[in-house]
C-alpha cells in the first residue's frame, strides 16, 4: 500500500463533502492537491496543500479552508491528530493501528512491496555506456553504466517494459586508428621492434595480446598487403576482442545488455535502415538540398561550402539544420544517428533514454529534434548527461592506468574496491553533479561509507534471525504468521517512526522513475539503514526494546516481523541499484 496515495484519496473525499465544492463542482481542479510528508517530522506523519491550492479558486482565507478540511478529516479513524500550520498546510499524525496495518501489508507483500504498475507495460528503451569500442572500459563509462543500469531496474520495477541497449560505435576514424594501433603490436608480434608508440595511435598493454592472435592465425601474410586489404580484416578482429573486453568489464559491474546495436551496421549490411530513415523524414517535409552557413568560431562536424542533404531540425527545436548526405553523396554519422533512432521507433518503443557523459550536451537538442521529426511527438525521449569522476586516494588524486595507457580502467576500480562499492557509490550523487570517488572512504567500514552502513543493516536483519532461532527453538519461525503477530505489539515511538520511513518506499520508487533519479533509491536506503541502526542501538540501552526477549514471545515475533519487512525493502533497494544484499557480513 502506498499510505500517501491512501491519503490522498482521503483527502479528496473529504473535499468532496464540502458544501462550497460541491457548489463549484467541475469549475475547480482537484489536480494539485498532494499529500506528502511533512517538512518538519514533529509536524505529523503526512501533510497536504489543499487549502493552499483551492483558497483562491474558492474565494476564501486558506487558514480559514484549511480549518474546515481538517473538521472532516478528523472523523477518519486512523488519524490521531490533526493541526494546521503556517498559511495552511495540513498536517495530520496517523494511529498506531493504522501503522501497524501498514506494516501488517509490508510484510504480507514481501519483496514486492514498493512495485507497481506505474509503467502499465510501456516500452522503454534504455541506451547507456556505448563506448567506442577501441580500449577497455575507464571510470568515467563507469558511471554512466552503472545509471544506466540501475534507471532500466527501476523502471522494471514499476512496470514498464524495459529494453537494456548498448550502441557500439563502431564506425569512424577512431575504429581507423584502433585497427592501424593493432597492426602495430601484430607486427610487435612477428618480432619488429617497436620503440615508441607513435603519437596518435593508442597506446594501452591491453592491445599486445590481439596482435598476438593476429600473428598467430596469420603469420606474416598480412604484413605483406597493403593496407586497403588488411585494414577490413585487423578491424573486425579488433572490434571483436574490444567488445568481448568490454563486456567482460560490464559483467564484472553486474551490468548485462539485451541488445547491441552496430553503428557500422548501418553503414554497411543495413545502409537501407538509413534510405528508409531519410525517404520517412522527406515524406514528412522534414528533408531538403541546400547549404549550410559558415561555422562561427569552431568547425561545424562534416560542414561542407557544397550543397548537401539537409535536416530541416530547426523546424523541430535544434539550433542548426544537420547534413544527412554529403555532396559526394556519402551518409554522415548523423544520417546513422536518425536511422537508429528510427529503429528504435519502428520496434515500438514508447520512450527512449540515452545515458551519455557530459561531453555529449551538444547532442541533446539534435537527438529531440529527431525524436520529433521521426515519432510526430508519438515517441518520448530523454538524454541524461552524467558527470564526469574524479578518483581519489587518500584525498590524493590516483595516477593512469598502466594498461590502459592514459586513464583509470574500469577493472581496475571494481578489481580493488569490490562492485557493490563501485555501483552503491555512483549512485550516491545525482548523476548530473561531479562525483568525487576516493578509494580509501569505500573500504572503510563505519557509518560514513554508505555501501557499507546499508548492507550491514541488511546483514544485522538476517543476525536477529538467527539469534531468534537459538531463543525459540520450540517455534518454527517460517510457518508464523508475522502480519497477524504485530497487532497492538508494534506502538513504540522509536519502532514507529521505522515503520514510517519504511512506508516511504512506494512513493520513492515512483517519484524517483517519474524523475529518471536512481540516486534517489541509494539516498533512501542510507535513512531506512540509519533508522533500523538507531532503533537497534536505542535497544542496547532500554532491553525493553530489543527484538528479541524470550520471556515475551508474542512480542518478540511482533518485531521479527519489523525485521522483516525492513530486510525486505533494504533487499529491494538494493537490487534495484544492482548491488549485493548480504546476509552475513565479518
Amino acid at each position: 500500500m502506498n499510505l500517501f496515495k491512501d491519503f490522498e484519496g482521503r483527502v479528496l473525499n473529504a473535499l468532496e463533502a464540502l458544501e462550497r465544492i460541491q457548489e463549484k463542482k467541475g469549475a475547480i481542479s482537484l489536480d494539485r492537491v498532494a499529500v506528502e510528508p511533512p517538512r518538519d517530522p514533529s509536524h505529523g506523519d503526512v501533510a497536504t496543500n489543499a487549502a493552499m491550492v483551492l483558497a483562491k479558486p474558492l474565494g476564501t482565507n486558506p487558514r480559514e479552508l484549511a480549518d474546515e478540511i481538517s473538521r472532516v478529516l478528523e472523523k477518519d479513524a486512523d488519524i490521531e491528530r490533526i493541526s494546521v500550520a503556517g498559511p495552511g498546510f495540513i498536517n495530520m499524525k496517523l494511529s498506531a493501528a493504522y501503522w501497524q496495518g501498514i506494516l501488517a501489508d509490508m510484510i504480507g507483500a514481501g519483496e514486492t512491496y514498493g512495485r507497481s504498475n506505474l509503467g502499465a507495460g510501456h516500452k522503454i528503451n534504455v541506451e547507456y555506456v556505448s563506448a567506442n569500442p577501441t580500449g577497455p572500459m575507464h571510470v568515467g563509462h563507469c558511471r554512466g553504466a552503472v545509471v544506466g543500469d540501475s534507471l532500466a531496474n527501476l523502471l522494471e520495477f514499476v512496470g514498464f517494459d524495459v529494453t537494456k541497449e548498448y550502441y557500439i560505435n563502431d564506425a569512424g576514424a577512431q575504429i581507423d586508428i584502433l585497427a592501424r594501433s593493432v597492426f602495430l603490436r601484430y607486427r610487435q608480434a612477428l618480432g619488429e621492434e617497436i620503440a615508441e608508440i607513435p603519437a596518435g595511435l593508442y597506446p594501452g598493454d591491453y592491445l599486445v595480446p590481439v596482435g598476438t592472435a593476429l600473428a598467430d592465425d596469420f603469420g606474416s601474410k598480412l604484413r605483406g598487403m597493403p593496407e586497403t586489404e588488411w585494414m577490413p580484416i585487423v578491424k573486425d578482429r579488433s572490434i571483436e576482442a574490444m567488445m568481448r573486453m568490454i563486456r567482460e568489464d560490464l559483467a564484472a559491474l553486474n551490468v548485462v545488455h539485451d541488445v547491441f546495436y552496430s553503428e557500422r551496421e548501418l553503414h554497411g549490411e543495413r545502409a537501407r535502415a538509413i534510405r528508409e530513415a531519410i525517404n520517412d523524414l522527406t515524406f514528412k517535409g522534414y528533408v531538403y538540398k541546400g547549404k549550410l552557413p559558415p561555422p562561427k568560431g569552431k568547425k561545424l562536424e562534416e560542414w561542407e561550402d557544397r550543397e548537401q542533404t539537409l535536416f530541416k531540425s530547426t523546424d523541430v527545436g535544434d539550433d542548426i539544420d544537420r547534413p544527412l548526405i554529403k555532396s559526394d553523396g556519402s551518409y554522415t554519422y548523423f544520417a546513422a544517428d536518425v536511422a537508429y533512432f528510427h529503429d528504435k521507433f519502428e520496434r515500438g518503443f514508447e520512450e527512449m533514454i540515452y545515458v551519455l557523459g557530459a561531453d555529449h550536451g551538444g547532442y541533446v537538442k539534435r537527438m529531440e529534434a529527431v525524436a520529433k521529426a521521426v515519432s510526430e511527438g508519438k515517441s518520448k525521449l530523454t538524454v541524461l548527461l552524467c558527470q564526469l569522476v574524479k578518483l581519489y586516494r587518500d584525498g590524493e588524486p590516483v595516477r593512469m592506468s598502466k594498461r590502459s595507457g592514459d586513464f583509470v580502467t574500469l577493472r581496475d576500480v571494481v578489481d580493488e574496491v569490490g562492485r557493490d562499492s563501485v555501483r552503491f557509490m555512483m549512485l550516491y550523487r545525482k548523476s548530473s553533479e561531479p562525483l568525487d570517488f576516493d578509494f580509501a572512504k569505500v573500504t572503510e567500514q563505519s557509518k560514513d561509507n554508505p555501501v557499507f552502513y546499508v548492507q550491514y543493516a541488511h546483514a544485522r536483519c538476517h543476525s536477529v534471525f538467527r539469534q531468534a532461532v537459538e531463543a525459540f527453538e520450540e517455534i518454527d519461525l517460517d510457518s508464523v504468521d508475522y502480519p497477524a503477530a504485530i497487532a497492538d505489539l508494534i506502538s513504540d515511538e522509536s519502532e514507529i517512526h521505522l515503520v514510517a520511513k519504511l512506508a516511504e518506499f512506494p512513493r520513492i520508487v515512483e517519484s524517483a522513475a517519474v524523475a529518471y533519479e536512481p540516486h534517489k533509491i541509494a539516498f533512501y536506503l542510507y535513512d531506512v539503514a540509519s533508522a533500523f541502526h538507531v532503533h537497534w542501538n536505542k535497544g542496547k540501552d532500554n532491553p525493553e526494546l530489543r527484538f528479541i526477549n524470550v520471556k515475551k514471545p508474542n512480542l518478540s515475533m511482533a518485531r521479527l516481523g519489523l525485521v522483516k519487512a525492513v530486510a525486505a525493502v533494504l533487499k529491494s533497494g538494493l537490487s534495484i541499484t544492482g548491488t549485493n544484499a548480504p546476509m552475513e557480513m565479518r
